[in-house]
Parts: C-alpha cells; structure tokens; sequence
C-alpha cells in the first residue's frame, strides 16, 4: 500500500532522503524511529506529494504521487503532530466539516456519532468546542476523520507527541484497530516504548538513511533501546 523506491531528497548538498527503501502492507504498522532531522518528517512529505523526490519513487496503492498526486490523496490520511480543528466548532462539527471534504458527501448525524463514540469520545464530548478539547481529544478526531474517509492508509507525524501516558496508550489502541481493519499505518515517533507497543515493524533512520528494518515481535523493549543508542552512537 505505502512504498518507496530507492528514494532521494535532497535540499542543496545535504541529503534529507538516501536511498530509501520501504514498504507498509495493508494491516501493518511501521514506526519509524529517529533523532530529529533523521529524515522522518521530510519521508512523510514526500509521501503526501508535498515534496518532490530528488530520485526515486513514492507510491500509495501502487501509484506514484508524483503523477497521481489526486488519486493517492484518496486512499490516505494524515495525522500531524498538531491536529489542526477549528476550535469554535464543536468535535462534530468538525467531523461532519472534514469528512464532507474527503467524500464530498454529508453524513448523517448518527453516523458521525458512531464515528466519535468508536474513537473514545461520547456525544457530550463530540457537542463540546473544540477549543475545549485536550490534544489527545484531538488526535482522536483526526482518527474519526480518517475513519470517515474510508481510508486504506494512515501517515501520522509524532501523533502521540506530548500525550500523557494514558492518552498515549488510547492512541495506540485506535491504530491496532485500523491495522485489524487492514489499513497500513506509517507512523514516525521518537518514543522507543510507543514503537515496540504499537507496531509490527519498526525501522531506524539516521540521516537520511533507513539503517534497521526490524520485526516487533522479534525484539524485547531493552533489545530495541540497546539497538537504537548503538545506531545514534556510531
């Protein structure tokens, strides 16, 4: 579903991209580990064609975004690390706002309550501004917007960035629910403890360079951190 090909960007001589090489079946999450400026957030943008690759390809379902830029916008959602709402609507309002973008259809009341209600947030919460909301409150509307679209693949930028615990754990438990409902999840994180919980694979990048590529499964939460520091050390 998410593919890069021997992808590239680079901005003057510095190379934000190397030779990336990835890809996200439908009903997996990868997180993707790195130091600041690693690459992650740059990966994400080219993804959503919001940068071009120097070299290399990018692909959602199989098309690359840069001659398909509408098309693969389709089967994609983006949750940044700051869900930006209009905070003088309410969560609903926001909801039926967004979705109706994505579609170009307006859904039934009803219906985006029960999208509200699947993501932790009950109707009176869902009737609230969302200048009201908490950022886990917002992230979960970004996640009921995604929901609404109907989409095949999810990128998400930090999500949990900033969430306490709790929030933390709620946000990966709405993401192993889109992974079971066989959505790809591409999601970077700087949270050693969010990557083992939440994904199935979990990839190390340092400059610009995919530089482990690891199932989550296979590693104990000290294995993942004794690799991690070993790679941001050399």
């Amino acid at each position: 579903m998410l593919e890069a090909k021997h992808l590239s960007k680079h901005f003057g001589a510095t190379a934000a991209l190397d030779d990336v090489n990835l890809r996200v079946d439908p009903g997996e999450i990868y997180c993707l580990l790195g130091a600041n400026g690693a690459g992650k957030t740059t990966l994400i943008n080219v993804f959503l064609n919001f940068l071009d690759p120097t070299e290399g390809e990018a692909r959602i379902n199989g098309l690359d975004v840069t001659q398909h830029a509408i098309e693969t916008k389709r089967h994609v959602a983006y949750i940044p690390e700051q869900v930006m709402l209009y905070g003088v609507l309410s969560g609903l309002e926001n909801l039926r706002y967004f979705a109706a973008l994505a579609t170009g259809r307006h859904a039934p009341r009803a219906h985006l309550l029960v999208l509200l209600s699947d993501v932790g947030l009950d109707e009176a919460a869902a009737l609230r501004r969302v200048s009201t909301y908490s950022k886990g409150m917002r992230q979960k509307v970004g996640i009921a917007i995604a929901m609404a679209k109907r989409t095949r693949a999810l990128l998400l930028d930090e999500p949990t960035s900033g969430l306490d615990p709790k929030a933390a754990n709620e946000f990966s438990q709405l993401l192993r629910r889109a992974k079971d409902d066989g959505v790809a999840v591409l999601t970077t994180t700087h949270d050693l403890f969010h990557a083992k919980q939440t994904g199935t694979r979990i990839g190390i990048m340092k400059r610009g360079r995919i530089v482990a590529d690891l199932s989550s499964e296979a590693l104990s939460h000290t294995d993942l951190e004794a690799l991690y520091l070993q790679h941001m050390q050399g």
